[in-house]
């Protein structure tokens, strides 16, 4: 008999035993890949050198108030709107068209008042021709080397300026004066001067569509009566937050609440990854860009693309309920994508990262 009793706790012991690592395998699987990513890249060696700091600003200015209008905000022009920093946050690495996108970069943010630019470098070692250009543009900049962890270039598609952001994030949580706002704007995309006008207001986390991505040729929330309740982005593949990188614009103040915040090495889930870290909640989100039915930054690429051609409802776009209807037409008018009722790629709208389709239905 104490010998069936044994066998019997024992049976007993591994019943238990097996459904505690069941359990702990449904928590496993259940947090987002970003997130394991994350843990993962704990015992990658990142490495971060600052290669040169400017923080004197010697532009000056054609016009005494370089940005004078704005799209979305009362505060233009005031002395409490203008003390607030933009942290302009640019990966880049070596290629043949580096230094000809930071002029193009360059000469834009040369306009911008109150604005510091972080260029982090994917390489080992600090480029002195990278700080001879930086110098050139008369801004206060800080200049990174940030190479990209040697265990990540072998992933496909790689991860590329994942490390840069990290850094940049990194040196603005230890150098970062409030009131500011952390914005990345990548070597390859224009901006209309408004954009910076419309970020600088940021409370908490702001979002606005950006040009020529994907499918739709355009990544934009969808705002209806000031606020955002969905997504337009052709590629959702279950992100929370199907944005952009230069979709949104982060106060200091908001990033502060989440001091572990990061980016995961995840292409294509870096946006996500980043603002699920920070807590994000679809009500805080503060539309700009005439409530995302204009372009202020486009994601403008060195190659050739014929215009999109979107499978959407005719009600989507002729309803002026939503943003969805005049951003689709403002996007007709410049030629950079086209509506059909009955065919093209699939409309579609994301939120709580499921897709619904707006072939045949309304927003």
């Amino acid at each position: 008999m104490p010998h069936m009793n044994l066998m019997s706790y024992f049976r007993n012991s591994a019943g238990v035993l097996m459904f505690f690592c069941l359990i702990l395998y449904v928590v496993w699987t259940s947090t987002g890949d970003y997130e394991r990513s994350s843990v993962a890249t704990v015992t990658i060696n990142e490495s971060t050198f600052v290669c040169k700091e400017n923080f004197i600003d010697t532009r000056t200015f054609l016009v005494k108030s370089p940005i004078t209008h704005g799209t979305d905000t009362n505060e233009t022009g005031s002395d409490n709107f203008m003390s607030t920093t933009i942290y302009f946050i640019t990966p880049t690495y070596p290629r043949r068209e580096q230094f000809a996108e930071i002029v193009r970069l360059g000469q834009t943010l040369m306009n911008v008042p109150n604005l510091h630019w972080i260029v982090a470098d994917d390489t080992d070692s600090c480029n002195p021709q990278l700080d001879e250009f930086l110098n050139r543009f008369g801004m206060p900049y800080t200049h990174i080397s940030s190479p990209m962890p040697d265990f990540y270039r072998s992933q496909k598609p790689m991860p590329r300026g994942v490390a840069n952001r990290r850094a940049a994030i990194n040196w603005i949580r230890q150098n970062g004066k409030k009131p500011g706002v952390m914005y990345f704007g990548d070597d390859d995309n224009t901006f209309d001067l408004r954009l910076f006008n419309e970020i600088r207001s940021t409370k908490g986390v702001s979002m606005f569509p950006v040009g020529l991505i994907g499918l739709y040729s355009v990544s934009a929330p969808i705002v209806r009566h000031g606020k955002v309740i969905g997504f337009f982005d052709s590629w959702v593949s279950q992100r929370l937050w199907p944005v952009d990188m230069a979709g949104f614009a982060v106060s200091l103040e908001y990033l502060e609440k989440s001091p572990n915040s990061t980016m995961p090495y995840k292409a294509g889930f870096e946006e996500d990854g980043f603002l699920r870290s920070i807590g994000l909640r679809m009500h805080e989100i503060e539309p700009k860009a005439k409530n995302c039915t204009e372009i202020l930054v486009w994601h403008t690429q060195t190659k050739k693309e014929k215009p999109a051609l979107i499978h959407i409802d005719d009600r989507n776009v002729e309803s002026a309920d939503s943003s969805l209807g005049p951003l689709l037409k403002t996007l007709e008018s410049l030629g950079v994508s086209h509506t059909n009722p009955s065919s093209g790629v699939k409309a579609q709208i994301a939120k709580n990262s499921k897709a619904k389709d707006l072939t045949n239905r309304t927003v």
